[in-house]
């Protein structure tokens, strides 16, 4: 009989294989928040970049040239998720991440200036940075590696719900009331989430992780037992995980494509305003038309690689062979966007170009957590992410630079997607000629036996 003062203030851990689907599937959807908020707060400079531009006097280079800082300083700062996995739990250090999100939005608030614009934004940079891989381990701490897929996708799909959702409320507010509305607005969404956040999260079965405080008294004999696991498990050198050829070739993949999340994140709306003429609240609204197709193309693809890793086909086709081939698809129909002159044609070029390309990304990110083993997955991860954010150090300069260089901006826009369409096909079919995680997966695999 166990005794009212007996029962733990935290639910024990579940053992893999028998956990609540139902409490798998609610702190998915936890972590999915986080990341829309993760992508509302990038979304939120390029709802604001044309006023906040007028007012600071600024070009679309300098603006650009924000939007790349922010990048770089996220793959700094991604470069630290193994790091603080090995340091805090998963409870905490996403907690403190989405504190210093919320207050990196004020700073700009308080004073408008150009310094103050890159100041706040390379802190919430650096802040995000270890977040997607810190959240991609929560999540899959929940879900066994062959099911990987559709959470993957959900969290993969924050981008474009955030665009759906967000960004039309973001440019409503910023056109109704000023643009700092809309950050204030990200930094209360952000410190609503950590409420819910200590209240309900706790770590699933599948990726070693830290319990801390009233759980890890809880666990007592369970924990000494998951360690005693996880020390039976030989780490694998880092340098044998990170030159397999999957690795290797699904950086420049996944980067080519994060570079035009990134430049649909900061551009799109002024591309929609001043190249295409729609209204500045129109061209907000519309962030939403190739997030839809996107969030569509996310969910479709991931659900159907799921399926087929359960009817046994191989994990190369699944999450290389099929998404590569998109890539292909989506950056040949972008390769068309500077012959193309009216504006609803232009604008059904990009959502498609974008859409059928971004399913890469949480099939990539599936991918690479295969090869590796469970206890280095947040590392892993981190590091692949990090790269995979040069594309955003990239993507938002670079553009900036062709628009100040071109004939017109609507031309400058265009050529800049047909550039990225170019590089995202290119990088893709390397990946179909190299990358195999099953194949890889055994090479690492056998490195942690000597080990």
């Amino acid at each position: 009989m166990v005794h009212p003062q007996s029962t733990p203030p935290v639910a024990l851990a579940a053992t893999a294989g028998s956990e609540s689907r139902r409490k798998a599937w609610s702190l998915t959807a936890l972590l999915v928040v986080l990341y829309v908020v993760n992508y509302g707060d990038k979304a939120a400079f390029g709802i604001i970049a044309q006023a906040l531009g007028e007012e600071l006097g600024i070009s679309a280079a300098q603006i650009g040239l924000v939007g790349s800082l922010f990048f770089f300083a996220f793959t700094v700062g991604g470069f630290f998720a193994g790091a603080l996995n090995r340091w805090m739990s998963l409870r905490t250090v996403l907690l403190v991440l989405a504190l210093v999100w919320a207050a990196a939005m004020l700073p700009l608030v308080v004073a408008a200036t150009f310094a103050v614009l890159i100041a706040s934004r390379m802190l919430l940079g650096f802040a995000e940075g270890p977040s997607s891989a810190l959240i991609h381990t929560a999540a899959y701490s929940w879900h066994p590696s062959s099911r990987r897929g559709f959470p993957g996708a959900l969290l993969a799909s924050a981008a474009s719900v955030a665009k759906i959702v967000l960004a039309p409320l973001l440019a409503y507010l910023s056109v109704t009331f000023g643009w700092r509305s809309a950050l204030i607005t990200m930094a209360v969404i952000g410190i609503v989430w950590c409420v819910f956040w200590l209240r309900f999260w706790e770590v699933g079965p599948y990726i070693p992780a830290k319990a801390t405080g009233p759980a890890k008294k809880a666990r007592g004999a369970e924990d000494e037992d998951t360690a005693a696991r996880d020390s039976d498990e030989p780490r694998v050198p880092w340098a044998r995980i990170l030159l397999t050829r999957t690795f290797l070739t699904g950086v420049p993949l996944v980067a080519s494509i994060y570079a035009l999340v990134t430049v649909v994140l900061t551009w799109l709306p002024s591309y929609f305003e001043v190249g295409l003429g729609f209204s500045r609240l129109e061209a907000g609204s519309m962030l939403a038309i190739p997030s839809i197709v996107g969030l569509i193309s996310l969910i479709g693809g991931t659900l159907l690689s799921d399926f087929l890793l359960a009817r046994g086909w191989s994990s190369r086709f699944v999450r290389i062979v099929g998404p590569s081939l998109l890539v292909i698809v989506g950056g040949g129909i972008l390769c068309l966007l500077p012959s193309i002159e009216n504006a609803a044609a232009a604008v059904a070029i990009v959502s498609i170009g974008y859409g059928v390309g971004v399913v890469v990304l949480p099939l990539s990110n599936a991918a690479v957590s295969e090869i590796c083993p469970p206890q280095q997955t947040a590392g892993t991860l981190g590091v692949f992410l990090a790269l995979m954010a040069i594309g955003g150090l990239v993507g938002p300069y670079v553009t900036g630079l062709i628009v100040d260089a071109a004939a017109s901006p609507g031309l400058g826009y265009a050529t800049a997607f047909q550039v990225l369409g170019i590089a995202a096909a290119v990088s893709a079919v390397l990946t179909l000629l190299f990358a195999d995680p099953e194949r890889d997966k055994v090479i690492v695999r056998g490195a942690a036996a000597q080990a």
